[in-house]
């Protein structure tokens, strides 16, 4: 009876289903007629595009009784199961993952929809990772595998023109983030955080380099202004809109990106700030207008980066791309201005740290191995690929600062007009002797060999070749110290304490000393012991930060109003003795079985054995020395203690004997 029931019972329910399905397709049809036409009509799209979920789990009849096939499944990748489990199948993936595009999902899909050839036959593919798996398109006939392909393939719809729609990579109606930096606010996408996904890219980690690229331009803006400034690669307009406003009329800047994306969200950012935004190279009262009196104007262009440098001068360029930044060197040296400055942020680490020589050979043209000072290896390259480019333009350079900290390196040079600049400059990229069994290392002069150059004797009390070339490289100075200094003044007038103690370390590695001391302001000083630095801070809330004086105390000179006058002077009579190239690890060159001296006693003793010695930001345990390797490790065996002393070692055997 149970069974002539539910076969009674089976054309009732199919009939039910039919009429389900008919009602759903009438409102379909109802929908287009009442919606503008796109290009592809709802009768030509896939099974796996659906707006809502009931669509999808009415491509299968889940009512009925017995083991059920998935839809958008072969049967090989998943095979036939009741309608409980079936539906928890399509709802947890298929609905789970998916693409979204003018209110619809493209769901995930197995089903062998790639061709050979045109005209061929399907081809059945099993993939087994997230990215390769099909998805089937809405806009048009193309088969794509990857779902960050299918995300850029429709914005490339978008940007055609062959839809109306704009693509976003987060649900509609998600609100954007705000998010404040240094005065600045600025809103964000949920996924502003994955460059694949989002157009408009931020980083929270990039906080401190921006802020160096920040005093840069505000040290040569004390210089002359009003500068014409560059932010070439805009993504969310932030360090464009902080430098126009806080220094004001003293600089024009121009914020440029390629995606329209981006262009949108930056002129958006401008009035959530209050900056009037215009065109490129419009007049004043073209583009967007905000409420209130603006407090800067800022000109946001949608152009190619290399495009607008050949078009127009400048006097501050800063390049920040994703990756590598040598394709835009050439564009960057074109146009430049004399005395101008170019500031140049890498974050290709794979390349950089000689993770992958291939790649950093056909970018930097440079042969690495990995040392143990291979941050400042990085800066070196990076520094000898902007000077090739800035010869190629019959310009030199002058290295102010190079910076590697946590993913990026930071570069930041001065452009020099002339042929003879640009000679001086070529004569400072050498080839680097490294050796691979001390880490001994030496630039190669001209005309020398590789087998008298190291002081070290590995070549000849081991078997084989133990000494490699690396570069070429940049053998000049990293740093400018009288640029450091003001940039440590803006720094403290803009009230950007998270990168003070890096700029102090890096006045101290310049002139490779540890001995510093910063006054601030005429009186009511404390002073801060900081890093080997001694700042000295008002304690009142009067105008300090706009009254700063350095003032130095190392080895004979003298301290006080004297000294103080004649430290700020003209920009190029700062330059001090060049510091030691490179550092040598005291962890790396630790002696087994003996306890090390603290870092800041073994600084003293080479100091007192007459070396020059600083710290390094490149390396918390580095040491910046002109003293040899056998040097340094002299001292640091001199003053290492064993593990085990003798006293020690005498108890031990008493206690023993006692014991016994």
């Amino acid at each position: 009876m149970a069974a002539l029931a539910e076969a009674d019972a089976a054309p009732l329910h199919q009939e039910d289903v039919d009429t389900k399905q008919r009602a759903a397709e009438s409102e379909a049809a109802a929908d287009d007629d009442a919606k503008p036409s796109t290009t592809t009509s709802t009768t030509e799209r896939h099974v796996s595009i659906q707006t809502q979920l009931d669509g999808l789990e009415t491509l299968v009849d889940l009512n009925g009784a017995g083991r059920k096939s998935c839809p958008l499944c072969p049967e090989e990748k998943f095979k036939a199961c009741y309608s409980h489990k079936l539906r928890r199948h399509l709802q947890n993936l298929h609905w789970k993952v998916y693409v979204e595009f003018e209110g619809q999902r493209m769901c995930i899909c197995h089903l062998p929809c790639r061709n050979l050839k045109p005209g061929g036959d399907q081809v059945r593919v099993t993939h087994v990772t997230f990215y390769e798996i099909n998805f089937c398109p809405q806009v048009c006939s193309v088969t794509i595998a990857r779902k960050t392909d299918m995300m850029s393939h429709l914005k490339r719809h978008v940007n055609k023109g062959e839809t109306e729609a704009s693509y976003s990579g987060t649900p509609s109606g998600q609100p954007y983030e705000i998010m404040k930096e240094l005065g600045t606010n600025v809103q964000l996408l949920p996924n502003h955080t994955t460059p694949q996904k989002s157009d408009t890219y931020f980083n929270r980690k990039m906080k401190t380099n921006r802020q160096l690229v920040f005093c840069s331009l505000a040290v040569l803006a004390e210089e002359r202004n009003p500068l014409e400034c560059l932010d070439a690669f805009g993504a969310t307009g932030i360090m464009g809109l902080q430098w126009a406003k806080h220094l004001r009329t003293a600089v024009k800047v121009t914020i440029t990106d390629i995606s329209d994306t981006c262009v949108k969200m930056i002129k958006e950012n401008c009035q959530l700030n209050h900056i009037r935004w215009r065109g490129p190279r419009g007049p004043d009262g073209a583009g967007g207008e905000v409420e209130g009196t603006p407090i800067a104007l800022v000109e946001v262009a949608k152009m190619d980066a290399n495009v607008i440098m050949h078009l127009r001068p400048f006097d501050f360029i800063h390049l920040d791309p994703f990756g590598t930044a040598v394709n835009y060197l050439d564009a960057a040296f074109r146009n430049v201005r004399n005395l101008g400055i170019i500031s140049v942020t890498s974050t290709d680490t794979g390349s950089l740290y000689a993770k992958s020589p291939n790649v950093t050979l056909r970018h930097y043209g440079c042969n690495l191995v990995r040392t143990e000072y291979y941050r400042e290896l990085a800066a070196r390259m990076v520094v000898a690929a902007v000077a090739r480019a800035a010869a190629r333009c019959n310009k030199g350079i002058e290295v102010l600062l190079a910076v590697a900290v946590e993913h990026f390196v930071l570069v930041v040079v001065r452009v020099l007009r002339g042929p003879t600049q640009a000679d001086e400059s070529a004569k400072k990229l050498r080839k680097l002797v490294h050796c691979q069994w001390c880490e001994e290392r030496v630039f190669l002069k001209l005309g020398n060999m590789v087998d008298n150059t190291l002081p070290c004797n590995c070549h000849g009390s081991l078997p084989g070749k133990t000494a490699v070339q690396l570069g070429p490289l940049w053998s000049g100075p990293l740093f400018n110290t009288g640029f450091l200094r003001k940039m440590l003044l803006a720094a403290v007038k803009y009230s950007m304490d998270d990168i003070q103690p890096l700029v102090k370390t890096l006045i101290c590695e310049s002139e490779c000393t540890t001995l510093k001391s910063l006054v601030h302001g005429p009186s009511a000083l404390t002073n801060q012991v900081e890093c080997g630095v001694v700042i000295k801070t008002l304690q009142s809330g009067e105008e300090a930060g706009l009254s700063l004086t350095l003032c130095f105390c190392a080895g004979k000179r003298k301290s006080g109003g004297e000294e103080s006058g004649s430290v700020l002077k003209k920009l190029k009579s700062d330059a001090s003795l060049e510091h030691p190239p490179f550092y040598y690890s005291i962890h790396r060159h630790s002696i087994r079985g003996m306890n090390m001296p603290k870092l800041n006693r073994f600084l003293q003793y080479l100091t007192d054995a007459g070396f020059r010695v600083s710290r390094t930001h490149f390396d918390p345990t580095g040491v910046r020395t002109d003293a040899s390797l056998e040097k340094f490790k002299s001292v640091l065996t001199k003053y290492s203690v064993p593990t085990y002393t003798n006293a020690t070692a005498a108890e031990t055997s008493v206690s023993s004997e006692k014991t016994e």
